[in-house]
């Protein structure tokens, strides 16, 4: 995508960053050429999670940034380095190969060197991270802290991934390292006092590449994510938003961000 912004960043004015790092689903056209025709859909999206968050932002005068390139560009995620986040468990890497049914993104004969890695990390992760990185300097300098959001959703049922069906609400603290135990406790209290939706702390998704780097609780930057079933709020099958299951899911989110900034 020469000479355009892989990114959009809305600028707030209250310590607090929404990331969404797998809102896109953009695949440039040299890219997709190579590509399954199911894979060019960009299945493995983070379907609709701006219109989740893009209102709550607005609302509260927080900062979201989020990419136009879909994951399978590029997971910005992971860490350019492409370590294992959790070892010992399939997963699909910086620059994925494979899809989350398990099945090969690239037509027989594609492949993928070194060389192309870098020049996706050099035009997609690296400007992402770039820019992230210096929002939450420019809030914690203005407020003297700062938390970040990493707002992220996923089909509820992905064997390759994890057994059965995933609770509606998965929020993840790094198990406890990327932010405060007071505000992990906090965010704990505020879905136990619900009912409507199942929820985990620290389980099968403790917080990937953003939540880890970026969570330093010492230096005042506090860290969660939180993976949302997509069920929860819309039709897995056909991807379509569904404003009715969408709004208390919202809602609940919404009150999680306002604990955030309080």
């Amino acid at each position: 995508m020469p000479g355009m912004a892989n990114f959009t960043l809305q600028r707030g004015r209250v310590p607090l960053l929404i990331s969404l790092p797998h809102d896109g689903s953009f695949i440039p056209a040299d890219i997709a050429a190579r590509m399954h025709p199911a894979a060019r859909r960009s299945p493995d999206t983070d379907w609709h999670v701006g219109r989740l968050y893009e209102p709550l932002a607005h609302a509260l005068g927080a900062s979201l940034i989020k990419p136009l390139a879909s994951r399978y560009v590029v997971d910005l995620n992971r860490p350019a380095d492409d370590h294992a986040l959790y070892p010992g468990q399939r997963g699909t890497g910086l620059v994925p190969t494979i899809g989350f049914d398990g099945e090969p993104l690239y037509r027989d004969g594609e492949s993928l060197d070194g060389a192309e890695v870098q020049r996706r990390i050099n035009a997609f992760w690296q400007p992402y991270h770039q820019a992230l990185a210096q929002e939450l300097a420019r809030l914690r300098a203005e407020h003297g802290r700062v938390v970040l959001w990493d707002g992220h959703s996923i089909r509820s049922r992905v064997p390759m991934l994890f057994e059965g069906r995933l609770p509606d609400f998965n929020l993840g603290t790094a198990s406890g390292t990327s932010c405060s135990a007071a505000l992990q406790a906090r965010l704990q209290a505020c879905l136990e006092s619900q009912s409507r939706f199942s929820f985990v702390v620290n389980g099968r998704f403790r917080g990937g590449y953003i939540t880890r780097h970026y969570g330093d609780p010492g230096a005042a930057v506090q860290a969660v994510q939180l993976e949302l079933a997509q069920v929860s709020y819309m039709d897995e099958a056909s991807f379509e938003y569904d404003e009715a299951r969408a709004l208390p899911v919202r809602e609940c989110i919404g009150r999680m961000l306002q604990i955030c900034l309080d």
